[in-house]
């Protein structure tokens, strides 16, 4: 007989709501236009597919960083508003992090 492993953490209401979020990215410049695109579209498919949607998205386009991050000296900034549960948000950053096309990223959740 096969046990099923029991989660003993009971499953709150904020847990299952969404919540408002601020996303701000810095994408390496040496990101061809197209690339560039395409990096935003699996962003946004990052957020939607984890049950999220996304209220607004602002290119910034290319302006200087305050210090050099991996040998940039400038970088493509985005923000995208979006709301998703909070138990997601870690996975979201998670994926954020492994990119390559993507020097900084800062998430920020929303009061409520």
């Amino acid at each position: 007989m096969v046990s099923k492993k029991v989660s003993k953490e009971p499953v709150t209401v904020e847990d299952t709501q969404l919540r408002d979020y601020e996303l701000v990215l810095i994408f390496n410049p040496e990101v061809v236009d197209e690339a560039l695109d395409t990096t935003i579209d699996n962003t946004n498919k990052l957020i939607t597919e984890r049950g999220g949607t996304i209220s607004n998205t602002e290119q910034w386009g290319k302006r200087k960083l305050a210090y050099p991050i991996e040998h940039c000296v400038e970088g493509f900034y985005l923000l995208t508003q979006f709301k998703l549960k909070p138990a997601l948000s870690k996975g979201l950053e998670a994926n954020l992090q492994t990119s390559e096309k993507i020097l900084r990223h800062l998430l920020i959740k929303m009061s409520s």
